[in-house]
């Protein structure tokens, strides 16, 4: 059972409650099950960078972060091996108590979200776009919130409370939602949404979006958002009652984004 791997380092830019002081350990997966035309990560996203390792390679890894100190173990963009996790998960929890977080655009069936009951302790999913004209164009994700909402739905009910310990989450939902310049009102159908799940889960409101060369010359993705357009969709966040967790203009920077150098895999794999 083999899986392909970009990175596996401790990451401190994850929300506080995740990254906390010491960092999230996070592992990156090669490939997407979205190809957005944006993204940031496109070198493992589209260019599927990475490193083929082994069942027991990764959970190596996994260890060798929670020795480094990892508060969690961090699965990002894992959808397309989902179907591989729940073995590895398996052994993992039966050596380990730190919460497994689950971090995905969400596209995927509902049945992958339930094979994870119970292996995974954090959901951190995507809600990218309302609008199937959007995810279409910009992400080529035809269905996207058909799918996407139901596999979010799936997680609240795995997940249906916040339990934080020391000012970490160990368990629960944090939906992630990246505004994109012009889409402000389709950003506000989003939270429509996510404002009528019973128990409404914590989310975070992105405003870390920057054109990357791929679409700097496109006419709505090459621009960063402006300060009205992220201040309008946080305020109406707050006229919804959500909880959780705002981004300020400075991360809208490459800065940020991390590297996958692969080098450093390569040692860690040793």
């Amino acid at each position: 059972m083999n899986f392909k791997v970009a990175r596996a380092e401790l990451h401190n830019w994850e929300e506080p409650v995740i990254s906390g002081d010491k960092g999230s350990g996070t592992v990156f997966f090669s490939g997407c099950t979205m190809k957005c035309e944006f993204c940031q990560n496109y070198e493992i996203s589209h260019g599927n960078k990475g490193l083929i390792v082994t069942e027991e390679e990764l959970l190596n890894l996994f260890f060798k972060l929670e020795d480094e100190g990892a508060h969690n173990i961090n699965l990002v963009t894992p959808s397309p091996f989902a179907k591989k996790l729940p073995f590895v998960l398996e052994k993992f929890k039966a050596r380990s108590s730190l919460p497994v977080v689950y971090n995905t655009s969400s596209y995927e069936p509902v049945d992958i979200i339930k094979n994870l009951d119970g292996l995974v302790d954090i959901y951190l999913p995507d809600l990218k776009y309302f609008s199937d004209t959007y995810a279409v164009e910009f992400s080529h994700a035809p269905r996207y919130f058909e799918v996407a909402s139901q596999a979010i739905l799936e997680m609240r009910r795995q997940r249906p409370k916040e339990i934080f310990q020391d000012n970490l989450l160990k368990e629960g939902v944090i939906v992630r939602h990246l505004v994109l310049p012009s889409l402000s009102e389709d950003s506000k159908k989003v939270l429509d949404f996510l404002s009528t799940i019973p128990q409404k889960p914590l989310i975070s409101l992105m405003a870390q979006y920057f054109p990357t060369p791929r679409v700097q010359n496109h006419p709505v993705l090459g621009r960063r958002i402006t300060p009205d357009e992220y201040e309008s969709v946080l305020d109406y966040a707050d006229e919804l009652g959500f909880d959780g967790f705002m981004q300020d203009a400075e991360s809208a920077t490459e800065d940020y984004v991390p590297s996958f150098e692969l080098a450093l895999l390569k040692q860690k794999l040793q």
